[in-house]
């Protein structure tokens, strides 16, 4: 009992600090790819919820019809609860009137994507703190929530976003939402308008169909034209409130730049500008980006067509085999003389270990970080397909913790439930109920001993992944058919198979944590 209330007092505390520290609190990392630059035709978004404090329960939330005149609260603190439901530190910031019709939407701790095949990735720039306004009512995981449940396309979620917090306001930092939808993907960027005020400022641009782009927690919106309404969306202050702050002087003669404006020192980070770089690099390597200059074009044409696998492994890339990799100088010298990288050379190890790891200049001294990130609560990467029915085109590869070590689940938008280990967060005690701790404990222990125990994870990972993607043609198919004869029957086929999915994953994840503690226990 004692036990039990002291850790609801430390989570209180945890979770005050972390909603007021800031929305990105160990930052994310978003790719997209355009319908012409993907290998089959589908549109994806995706997403790293590098946190250490972001709830790790997932739950699906049905679509509602509403009487005329309904109104719906608006709350914050939703990414820090234990369950679905759970009200503790929540708060309600203020009622807004409710639409007649909502849609479904899988609700992790950034919603993700809608029964529409709307999609969303989130990722933090902070920007200017002179611009918050902490008493306004919309949060960014909130703009998701009600953006997916009344958007179908990129388009209307970003006109919702900018008529919402141009009447209620916007209460978080800087932050960049990448849209995807069957036929587009959007780059948004959005600051609040000042401390007093209830608005927002916020640019969006559309990435070409064949290219593919990149957020990692800078601004990266740079010459905007609202005169064009096919590439550009804006608000109707996005240049005055630079200008009345004197952030840009109109008569300078330079062109108004949204990221030097609002995120000054966004350019300057080597963690997100290193990422950026990396996603091109791996994508389009014919370009011989420069790893260290300090702007890279907002997108890119791939050098061959990109499959959702391949953004996957780009998730996990920890600049292994680059200068840049921080294990680079971890050898161990042999028996035989030679020198190998040692076993225990890890790219996951936290900062304060660096300095006894003597791990070269940069990670150190100028704040780098790889994509994969250890303290990842989850990851998302979407397939947006509108030649197929909504229910089945639309597909969040889901996976728990560190990508680098997660298996990933197929989770339709068109299914009804997930299952209830999925919707416990793992935050506040270790639970065996909870399936992010078993990804957790996974990742966690074989970090410890990389270079050896990174055969046993895959072994497992890439199984479940193989098998995941032979089934999908078929099943898809099947699901297709049945659709055509019954919606109701096809989404039970669908909630059934990524279900049973996921319990499997779970039950693997758990397994390879008990093997892990067995093989390997006193080699630690």
């Amino acid at each position: 009992m004692m036990l039990s209330r002291f850790t609801s007092i430390l989570f209180t505390i945890i979770f005050l600090v972390g909603v007021w520290a800031g929305s990105g609190l160990e930052a994310c990392t978003c790719i997209l790819v355009g319908k012409n630059a993907s290998v089959d035709g589908s549109t994806t978004t995706s997403h790293t919820c590098d946190s250490r404090l972001d709830r790790t329960w997932l739950e699906v939330v049905q679509g509602a019809k509403y009487h005329k005149g309904s109104t719906c609260g608006v709350y914050l603190g939703s990414r820090f609860t234990r369950y679905p439901g759970d009200t503790a530190g929540v708060r309600l910031m203020g009622q807004i009137p409710q639409v007649r019709e909502t849609f479904a939407y899988l609700n992790s701790a950034y919603p993700c994507m809608n029964e529409k095949q709307l999609a969303i990735g989130e990722s933090t720039f902070g920007g200017r703190a002179e611009l918050r306004n902490k008493e306004a009512f919309f949060s960014c995981e909130e703009l998701c929530r009600f953006a997916l449940e009344r958007a179908s396309t990129c388009r209307e979620a970003i006109s919702l976003i900018g008529s919402l917090t141009k009447e209620f306001g916007y209460n978080d930092g800087g932050e960049c939402l990448m849209f995807a939808d069957t036929d587009e993907i959007w780059h948004f960027e959005i600051i609040g308008s000042g401390k007093d005020r209830v608005g927002s400022v916020w640019a969006a641009q559309r990435i070409p169909d064949d290219h593919v782009g990149v957020t990692a927690n800078a601004s990266r919106i740079m010459e905007i034209d609202p005169g064009d309404s096919e590439n550009f969306m804006t608000s109707e202050n996005v240049i005055d409130v630079a200008v009345e702050n004197g952030w840009y002087d109109p008569d300078s003669g330079e062109p108004f730049r949204f990221c030097y404006a609002y995120d000054p020192g966004g350019r300057t980070s080597m963690a997100a500008r290193r990422r950026e770089w990396r996603v091109f690099d791996l994508l389009a390597p014919s370009l011989g980006l420069d790893p260290n200059s300090e702007n890279y074009p907002i997108s890119v044409r791939p050098d061959t067509l990109v499959t959702v696998r391949r953004v996957m492994e780009i998730f996990r890339d920890t600049f292994e085999g680059t200068e840049f990799d921080m294990t680079k100088f971890m050898y161990v010298e042999t028996e035989d003389g030679k020198f190998e990288k040692s076993p225990y050379a890890n790219p996951f190890m936290h900062y304060d270990m660096m300095p006894l790891m003597k791990v070269n200049g940069g990670w150190g001294k100028m704040g780098e970080r790889c994509i994969a990130r250890y303290y990842c609560a989850y990851i998302t990467v979407t397939q947006s397909r509108g030649w197929m029915p909504d229910p089945v085109g639309g597909l969040v590869w889901f996976g728990w913790d560190n990508p680098a070590m997660t298996a990933f689940t197929p989770l339709y938008c068109g299914i009804s439930n997930v299952p209830e280990s999925w919707k416990l967060s793992g935050r506040q005690a270790f639970d065996r109920d909870c399936a992010w701790w078993g990804f957790n404990r996974v990742a966690d222990l074989s970090a410890q001993k990389w270079g050896q125990m990174r055969v046993d994870v895959d072994s497992v990972r890439v199984a479940f992944e193989d098998r995941a993607f032979d089934d999908q043609a078929e099943l898809e198919k099947k699901a297709v058919a049945l659709f055509e004869k019954s919606p109701k029957r096809a989404r039970k086929l669908l909630t059934e198979y990524s279900c049973g999915f996921a319990e499997e994953t779970t039950a693997a994840y758990w397994d390879l944590g008990d093997h892990l503690w067995w093989k390997y226990t006193g080699k630690f």
